[in-house]
């Protein structure tokens, strides 16, 4: 009998977990559906998430990001040290874009909101969104500290007891260029803990809870047993890589010592290029982030993610390396480096058990970031500020190719042209598959996209670029080769640089060709009917298919 009920009660707490997951995935569609930013609105730039009374993630939704999700992972901890729980009434909700203590840079706004159930403070919830304009400087790599990249809130109340702060809300609007959009995606965040709450209040009716206790440490300690379950499959040892980025004045080494033992992972970056004077420094919430996010993709990636779950996982890297930058480093540009991380881990892993790990992929999300005026007459209010995510390929995985134009390993998806040109008189008049960009082998990597640009208006405009893999493309592994890296350049034949500040003339024409992921293995073995569907969509050309690939026919 008794042994009946434990399994009842396993049975119990597996459907509630699986609805807590619900839960969060109707709060994240909330923001998704009720957020100005395009980013957040179109490309799911988000996160959200449920948090037991220690601040320990129980549950994030699928849609949203890893940089996100598992930096947020730590926030509602901060924000407790900050706020402790017994300082929290109904209608309080907490508020910051520190970079240290949220996700990274002051573009994201981190929103946690106490759920009381029946008077009785029972969780969190928690949600961030990428915010468009924040002020500082526009050139996204120009700023020298984090002083100069925009308003800087620090933890503090953005709603007591129902009550919203009008003074935080007047300063929130007067530091942004875009203030009706900021200050609806601040009340969306919002609303968006508020329908977690809402569910949650819900859920624990039907199935009668007094609180989430029982239920959040069965959580906990079923994912971290399960992790630790998959690791101690893993050989044991320590294995070292060194991940080679384009940088801005210089090239930046990311080095990575990676050790597994039966207690868990751990990644050390000793060895890592120091912090530098542009904003492409990392603060070490972010590292964690997509450190974890690369190991949970081979080791446990059918594992829920929460605090359970990721606890296996550790992280030290000096302070004042490029992955620890220290405060007021500037950091606004954090995901250059910060998405490299996840191919720096793979490369450790690559040399334990390559029967699981892909091909380096291209990293980072090549945004189409423009500005300029509407008219000839150029004058104040007539501006235009428009931005849209594209990407490049993933690299090749060992038992299939790397998908093409996606946003892989940060989860944000390309952005609707449509809605971009609707923005501004920027016309987009190509957008297509990179040919023979994608790496060859016996599985291909993704294929990067072309992408031509021009304003509609005779007037030049601005392109703020700020990407990766130009001069340092994915490699390919195993006899498969590297994939294409990433080119600017104008159709007038100028060559543009990778990270900075660009004038496209007016009459003439941006062309980005965003990189393509790595490939795996000999491309001659690749199969031969796979190479001759590659050459009837396009995406190879006649003379790849017979040199690289060895198709005669």
């Amino acid at each position: 009998m008794t042994e009946q009920h434990d399994q009842t009660g396993l049975i119990d707490r597996q459907i509630m977990w699986n609805r807590l997951i619900s839960v969060v995935e109707e709060q994240a569609m909330t923001l998704q559906r009720t957020a100005f930013s395009s980013i957040v609105r179109e490309s799911g730039d988000l996160s959200a998430g449920v948090f037991d009374l220690a601040g320990r993630m129980l549950a994030q939704a699928v849609t949203g990001t890893p940089g996100h999700v598992n930096s947020m992972a730590l926030a509602v901890g901060h924000m407790l040290a900050r706020h402790p729980a017994q300082t929290l009434a109904p209608g309080d909700v907490l508020i910051t874009n520190d970079p240290w203590l949220g996700t990274g840079h002051t573009y994201d706004f981190t929103v946690v909101t106490p759920f009381f159930y029946r008077g009785r403070l029972s969780a969190f919830f928690a949600c961030t969104s990428h915010i468009m304009d924040i002020g500082g400087v526009y050139q996204f790599t120009d700023s020298a500290d984090v002083f100069m990249e925009g308003l800087y809130i620090p933890i503090l109340k953005l709603v007591e007891a129902g009550r919203v702060n009008r003074t935080l809300m007047a300063m929130i609007r007067a530091n942004t260029r875009n203030p009706v959009d900021t200050e609806g995606d601040t009340y969306s965040l919002i609303a968006c803990n508020e329908v977690g709450c809402r569910r949650l209040e819900r859920m624990m009716d039907e199935f009668g809870l007094e609180d989430l206790e029982s239920l959040s440490s069965h959580i906990l300690e079923t994912s971290r047993n399960a992790v630790l379950t998959e690791i101690r499959r893993l050989p044991k040892g320590t294995w070292n890589h060194v991940l080679t980025l384009d940088g801005y004045e210089a090239p930046i080494h990311l080095q990575a010592s990676l050790t597994v033992s039966d207690r868990g992972i751990h990644v050390d970056f000793t060895g890592s290029s120091a912090t530098v004077r542009r904003n492409i420094n990392v603060p070490l919430c972010y590292t964690l982030a997509y450190t974890c996010f690369g190991l949970a993709c081979i080791v446990s990636r059918n594992i829920p993610n929460n605090a359970g779950s990721l606890a296996p996982f550790t992280i030290s890297a000096p302070e004042g390396s490029i992955v620890n930058a220290q405060k007021p480093a500037p950091v606004a540009c954090r995901h250059i480096v910060g998405l490299m991380l996840p191919d720096l881990v793979f490369g450790c892993l690559r040399q334990t058990i390559p029967e699981r790990v892909p091909a380096e992929s291209a990293g980072v999300l090549w945004g189409l970031n423009v500005r300029g005026y509407r008219s000839p007459r150029q004058i104040p209010g007539d501006e235009f500020t428009a931005g849209v995510v594209t990407t490049g390929g993933m690299g090749a995985l060992p038992s299939r190719d790397g998908l093409s134009a996606t946003g892989f390993p940060s989860g944000v998806r390309g952005g609707s042209i449509e809605i971009f040109e609707t923005q501004s008189p920027v016309i987009v008049w190509r957008k297509e598959f990179r040919r023979d960009s994608g790496g060859a082998g016996r599985t291909r990597g993704g294929l990067g996209q072309t992408i031509e640009l021009e304003n509609g208006i005779d007037q030049p405009f601005l392109f703020n670029a700020s990407v990766e893999r130009v001069r340092f493309p994915a490699k390919g592994f195993a006899g498969g080769r590297d994939g294409a890296a990433g080119r600017l350049t104008l159709r007038s034949g100028e060559k543009l640089a990778g990270k900075g500040l660009h004038v496209i003339p007016a009459g003439d024409r941006l062309l980005i060709r965003s990189p393509g992921g790595g490939g795996l293995g000999e491309p001659k073995e690749r199969n031969r009917d796979a190479v001759r569907e590659d050459l009837r969509e396009g995406l190879i050309s006649p003379d790849a298919a017979k040199d690289i690939y060895g198709l005669m026919d």
